[in-house]
């Protein structure tokens, strides 16, 4: 224990940081679906890590709401229930539409320009779980030209969680799905540069409308 008024030295936990970094991308790359399995005598051999720092990074991401513990499994890959699905999608929405009134109220030029170069790369996308990287990294685009810290850290306390709901959605279904977000995202773009908020809303609104449809089967 502490003595009173004095500050604990902190502990490094670059590593376990960087074991999270490569959990998440194998999660987002889909080397692990939802509902695998996340062993830590695998992972450590795999990334050449002790235990140690795997358990941390196991840890983090189940804050993030990528992993869940069960007693009798350990770690696995968070499924996601139709509860998980309502209450994502209805935060997401709050969130969204926030962000998508302050963009086109107040974003400069540059920054508009920043989310136009994520949705020409999703024209050059070669699979679904590129697209869904370029399409959370629009996301991203959108919050941070909001110009509001609060909105964006509230974003990011969702966003592995949206990118779990987006991988979901195609492990449901990827009909279509190359085809037809570039042009999606196009449109969303357009609005905001055009500055037509109540355009835009709606647009963003059947945009979110969407991918939950295809993950409650409506």
């Amino acid at each position: 224990m502490s003595e009173p008024g004095r500050v604990v030295p902190a502990r490094r936990r670059g590593l376990a940081d960087e074991v999270a970094d490569r959990v998440r991308d194998a999660i987002f790359g889909g080397a692990y679906p939802p509902g695998a399995q996340l062993r830590e005598v695998e992972l450590s051999a795999a990334l050449g890590v002790s235990r140690g720092p795997v358990r941390e990074a196991l840890l983090k991401l189940e804050r993030e709401g990528l992993v869940r513990s069960e007693w009798h499994r350990g770690a696995i890959v968070t499924t996601l229930s139709d509860v998980d699905v309502a209450e994502l999608d209805s935060l997401r929405s709050a969130l969204e539409q926030l962000a998508v009134r302050l963009v086109v109220a107040n974003a400069p030029e540059a920054d508009l320009a920043a989310i136009d170069e994520v949705v020409d790369r999703m024209d050059r996308a070669r699979d679904e779980h590129e697209m869904v990287r370029c399409d959370i990294d629009f996301h991203d685009a959108v919050y941070a030209a909001s110009g509001h810290r609060r909105l964006v850290e509230a974003w990011q306390a969702i966003r592995s969680q949206v990118y779990l709901f987006l991988l979901t959605r195609i492990g449901v279904s990827s009909d279509g799905y190359l085809t037809s977000i570039p042009a999606e995202h196009r449109r969303l773009a357009s609005a905001l540069r055009a500055r037509d908020g109540e355009k835009a809303l709606e647009l963003f609104a059947v945009h979110r409308g969407e991918a939950f449809d295809v993950l409650t089967g409506k």
